[in-house]
């Protein structure tokens, strides 16, 4: 049987690694640049087309993947005379991988089918260093009958596929998934850089800490630059982590609810953000909170 042709946009380090495993696999792909173009031309290297509009890459596509920072960046591909849905075929379905607004994901089903297709969230667990492997998490949304379509193309790229239900469902568990995991990781960084205001050392600290019930993966990933300096393990930026913890805090406040826990977490992000640490890793607010505690 053929495989589809796919269009990819937004060649970062995720969809850079994500569409290496696309050609492993066989795959026919049409890419677009964006901010960079290290990773587009690796793939344009290896086979695949560059095109100059996502209309381009509509046309060209049976299935379209974006994989962009933010619902705007997203909608800015997806609509007006250049954009995907310009260019849809019928029956292609667009699956966004990114982390977005679970509203911007239901405005952006409606105008796509009725363009004629189908549109999928299905923003994605694990690390860059996973989707070369094709070992990701995958949390996706929306039409069963577009899921089912595009399933071996996402089984090709993950190690566990979820189908969620409604469109914008596999947005919403991702916010809350990356809620849970930023303030456990903000956690862990300010008990580090406390450990030292304390007069203690780290590896103690851990070693307590990860022979009881706390030990998780988070921790570790936040031990392995507080302990052991390797910012990496967790390569999450501090500013995509504040982007999506305020989209949280968003999406809580547009159903009604205030969140308490999520305040202490975004308000840190965001300073150490503006402080200019936006592009260290996440792991690395461990030296947010050693000088914040220094005064």
């Amino acid at each position: 049987m053929s495989k589809p042709t796919l269009g990819f946009i937004g060649l970062g380090l995720m969809g850079g690694a994500m569409v290496a495993r696309l050609q492993d696999k066989g795959y026919a792909l049409s890419v677009i640049a964006n901010l960079t173009r290290t990773y587009v031309d690796q793939a344009v290297d290896r086979g695949a087309t560059e095109v100059t509009t996502a209309k381009a890459l509509a046309e060209a596509s049976d299935i379209i993947m974006l994989c962009m920072d933010t619902s705007a960046n997203v909608e800015a591909r997806m609509y007006g005379v250049d954009g995907v849905i310009a260019g849809l075929r019928p029956g292609a379905v667009v699956i966004d991988f990114g982390t977005s607004l679970p509203g911007s994901s239901r405005a952006l089903g409606e105008g796509v089918l009725a363009a004629g297709g189908h549109y999928l969230d299905a923003p994605l667990g694990r690390t860059p260093a996973h989707a070369v492997d094709g070992l990701l998490n995958i949390m996706c949304s929306g039409d069963a009958g577009a899921f089912a379509t595009v399933r071996p193309v996402l089984d090709d790229l993950g190690e566990n596929v979820f189908h969620l239900g409604a469109l914008g469902s596999g947005h919403t568990i991702k916010l809350i998934n990356n809620f849970f995991g930023m303030t456990v990781a903000n956690a862990m960084a300010e008990a580090f850089a406390m450990a030292d205001v304390a007069g203690v050392r780290r590896q103690d600290l851990y070693d307590v800490m990860a022979a009881g019930p706390l030990k998780s993966g988070m921790m570790d990933f936040v031990k392995g630059y507080g302990i052991d300096g390797d910012p990496n393990q967790l390569a999450f930026a501090i500013k995509n982590a504040a982007k999506d913890v305020g989209y949280y805090t968003q999406m809580a406040t547009d159903a009604g609810a205030d969140s308490i826990m999520a305040k202490s977490a975004l308000a840190a992000l965001t300073e150490a953000r503006d402080a200019g640490r936006g592009d260290d890793m996440v792991s690395q607010m461990v030296d947010f909170y050693v000088d914040k505690f220094k005064g």
